[in-house]
């Protein structure tokens, strides 16, 4: 049996997931961003770690049937399909620091961060905040030249585009429908994310 869930536009949602389950994300619009994290269910120091992933599978892109690693260096997930073929590995949530810096917001013009998003939707399940998430960023493209410069450019998702993963390990995950709603990030505007699990 699957169960659907439906992250709103700048709002996040948490989950367990058993070993073996498999999680459908689907960008139902295209071209949003969805932040993902994920947490050892009985252990929560073991979290899914971008460099960890970056160095096991040798590469800052994750294919079909590469693991996503924790901290630890086991796998924790499994890209089992991807009909997009670019997501993010390299940059940390958004977080009102980052909108200060980046885009010059003050206090009063950020009420959701993807930060904030994944620590209330992790808060249920006892998760500690951390001082910084490092997600798997499904659909952001993130773009690295060969000076070495980053820039964020507009997914390449489109509707009902998606990815599927297959839990290693029994987990506590999390998902942000990113809020940057000005920019390519999102491509100018922020909608929702379906999620699946069977």
């Amino acid at each position: 049996m699957t169960q659907q869930y439906i992250v709103e536009p700048k709002k996040g949602l948490g989950l367990k997931l058993k070993k073996g389950q498999i999680l459908k994300v689907v960008d139902v619009e295209g071209q949003q961003v969805a932040d993902f994290v994920a947490y050892h269910a009985k252990d929560f120091y073991e979290h899914l770690d971008q460099g960890a992933t970056i160095d096991a599978n040798h590469s800052i892109h994750v294919k079909v049937n590469d693991h996503l690693y924790s901290n630890l260096y086991k796998p924790m997930l499994t890209l089992i399909e991807d009909t997009v073929g670019k997501h993010d590995l390299l940059l940390p949530a958004c977080r009102p620091d980052m909108n200060r810096l980046l885009y010059g917001k003050q206090k009063d013009e950020f009420q959701d961060t993807c930060y904030d998003n994944m620590n209330r939707a992790l808060e249920q399940f006892g998760v500690p905040k951390p001082h910084m998430h490092y997600p798997f960023a499904i659909f952001m493209n993130t773009v690295l030249d060969e000076k070495g410069n980053l820039s964020v450019e507009t997914p390449l998702s489109n509707a009902g585009d998606y990815v599927r993963l297959r839990a290693e390990m029994d987990l506590i995950v999390a998902f942000s429908s990113c809020p940057i709603e000005k920019g390519k990030c999102n491509g100018d505007s922020v909608t929702s994310i379906r999620v699946e699990v069977s």
